[in-house]
């Protein structure tokens, strides 16, 4: 009973538990309880951009033609805004702005909808955005979609990059719709419209607009169309031949609670890559508001299938930023990073982004935009999609070990104290300095009280300044082992050292060993006052006042420990003795100096380096 902490699995899994409760209150979800642990050794997060890093609200901000520039006013979803051409505003949009517009209506599959005021979007935010474009053009999204009825689609996938639509026109003819990845359509078209009439497509000036575009951070779709015939739509009609409409730049800024949290990974040393289907140009805009890197390094999706395997891992964790990606390119990602010694959190939310959740060592779905297949694929679900939950996970996944680690380091010692005093006596023919009763006592109202409020500490100052944990560090540290060996031996000292004091003042042996059980108890609780910092001085205010639990805690101990001395039913089932106040102010001093030792050791190993608790380098957080 005294040599093992049979109380220890318990507690740790009620300490996983209550981690798993408190990121439940900052809106993420746990499905499996090791990923608790894990998302506090977590050393690279890569994250999704849109809705994630960014708000999610689109707003059409600008659309180009081979003739005009418009600028497009409003903010949000709300259907109100104008149409301005340098300082000028104007009417309505030019017709080819017009029938760019037409395109991005009719080859769209969202509603916008007023409740109570607001306008929200049913479907993809960029197609909402979309609507509301057409709608402060005077284009009205349900009567041209009644006029243009839809025959055919092809659907947007990230494969092709674009979706297409066969519509019949009021006059009869059929007209292809297309909106997708700006430079996928142009490799598409031979030909861009004009207010004079179709021309040759002029893809140099096409390639300079949409880097200017995505240079202010602007997400850019491309439109285009062409002349059909009845029937189905077939990717061979689309390949070739179409009309380059135009550009619409699009603007999502960035979240500001993802900017703070961002910071604090770099000050943490978490690298945080953003895998985007972006541009490279815009994600590098976002990346730089974002403050990701100094200079955030890009790789687009095209570059990356041209790097082999064995050279990817030293690449991958150079680059910030990864665009115009697809599902494939997450998991070689996540291999090469975890390749390089990385543990890794990476988000997702289509059923394609399922084996890169897998494999990453914490899977993160979006709760809103997520697929059922990306939920059951991950080990954390987001509620709220916003990449600021995911560093507040990180930062109680490193509490929660934290706290394992406070658990072990006064759960072992305390156990192993009793443990080697009972052993030391039985070897050296003594008396034992407690019977087996008193013990059970001693296990019992220590472990059930005094041991259970370190799962409920707080995090320590400092936690998210740490270096992330390596993999490869033992849960048990060198310091932790030390101190389990120290603390033991100091609490066979006390055990051994109060029962000769009161057996020389020629106390009976039952009155000597309710002064043990006494010191033991005290032993154990300044131990516990002293082991809730384990990175810092616990002769603090925070330290001496504690916490609610652990104050509870000491309560119930104190009046426990006063009627195992006093009350004379216990001494009757533990054969205990009434303890004179001026022993009892002397053990109470046994604790104190247990404390003054505890803490003047913490200070040595602190100047000496041993203890973790120094910031992440400044060489790792830039390099981050």
């Amino acid at each position: 009973v005294a040599a093992v902490p049979e109380g220890l699995p318990a507690v740790i899994t009620i300490t996983l538990a209550i981690g798993v409760q408190r990121m439940a209150a900052r809106h993420a979800i746990i499905r499996r309880l090791p990923a608790v642990e894990t998302l506090g050794s977590t050393s690279v997060i890569c994250s999704d951009k849109t809705g994630t890093l960014t708000r999610n609200e689109m707003t059409a901000r600008r659309i180009v033609t081979a003739d005009h520039e418009l600028v497009v006013e409003g903010v949000g979803y709300e259907p109100v805004g104008s149409f301005l051409v340098g300082t000028e505003k104007i009417a309505s949009p030019p017709p080819v702005a017009h029938h760019l517009v037409r395109c991005a209506v009719l080859c769209n599959d969202a509603r916008l909808l007023e409740i109570s005021g607001q306008w929200h979007v049913e479907g993809d935010p960029m197609e909402g955005a979309l609507v509301a474009l057409a709608m402060k053009a005077g284009v009205g999204p349900d009567e041209h979609r009644r006029n243009w009825e839809r025959i055919d689609e092809i659907p947007f996938d990230a494969e092709h990059r674009f979706m297409a639509s066969l519509h019949r026109a009021p006059e009869e003819d059929h007209v292809i719709f297309v909106k997708g990845a700006p430079e996928r359509l142009l490799d598409m078209c031979d030909r861009e419209a004009r207010l004079d009439g179709d021309a040759p497509l002029d893809k140099a000036y096409w390639t300079d607009r949409i880097a200017e575009a995505a240079s202010h951070g602007e997400r850019v779709l491309g439109f285009a169309s062409k002349p059909a015939t009845a029937g189905d739509l077939e990717f061979s009609h689309v390949e070739t031949g179409l009309v380059f409409l135009g550009l619409a730049g699009f603007i999502d800024p960035p979240r500001e609670e993802a900017i703070a949290a961002v910071a604090e990974c770099r000050s943490a040393g978490i690298a945080v890559k953003m895998i985007t289907g972006d541009h490279a140009a815009t994600a590098t805009a976002i990346a730089h508001q974002l403050g990701l890197a100094e200079n955030p390094k890009v790789i687009t999706g095209a570059e990356l299938e041209a790097i082999d395997d064995a050279d990817l891992p030293k690449i991958a964790e150079e680059t910030t930023v990864f665009a115009r990606t697809n599902p494939e390119h997450k998991l070689r990602i996540v291999r090469a990073l975890q390749a390089d010694g990385d543990i890794v959190a990476m988000t997702g939310d289509g059923v394609n982004d399922a084996p890169a959740l897998k494999q990453a060592d914490v899977g993160i779905a979006m709760g809103r935009k997520g697929t059922e297949a990306a939920k059951q694929a991950s080990q954390m679900v987001l509620v709220d999609d916003n990449f600021a939950t995911i560093v507040a996970a990180v930062h109680e996944g490193r509490t929660v070990f934290d706290n394992i680690q406070k658990v072990i380091s006064w759960t072992v010692p305390t156990n192993g104290g009793l443990a080697i005093a009972i052993i030391a006596a039985m070897l050296l023919g003594l008396t034992i300095p407690a019977t087996p009763v008193q013990i059970l006592w001693i296990n019992m109202i220590t472990t059930v009280t005094l041991g259970l409020v370190l799962a409920f500490e707080p995090s320590e100052p400092g936690v998210m300044q740490r270096p992330p944990r390596r993999p490869d560090t033992s849960l048990l540290t060198g310091f932790l082992l030390w101190r389990i060996a120290f603390v033991s031996l100091l609490f066979v000292a006390g055990a051994f050292g109060t029962y000769a004091w009161a057996m020389s003042r020629g106390l009976d042996i039952e009155t000597a060993r309710t002064m043990v059980v006494n010191v033991l108890v005290v032993l154990q609780i300044f131990y516990l006052f002293n082991v809730r910092f384990l990175h810092q001085t616990s002769l603090t205010l925070a330290g001496a006042l504690g916490t609610k639990p652990v104050l509870i805690a000491l309560t119930a101990v104190v009046f426990a420990q006063l009627a195992f001395t006093y009350a004379p039913l216990m001494q009757t089932l533990f054969d205990t003795r009434p303890v004179a106040i001026t022993d009892g102010l002397i053990i109470l001093a046994t604790g104190v100096l247990l404390m003054v030792i505890l803490e003047i050791e913490k200070i040595l190993f602190r100047r000496l380096g041993f203890l973790d608790d120094v910031p992440a380098p400044t060489a790792l957080a830039n390099a981050r």
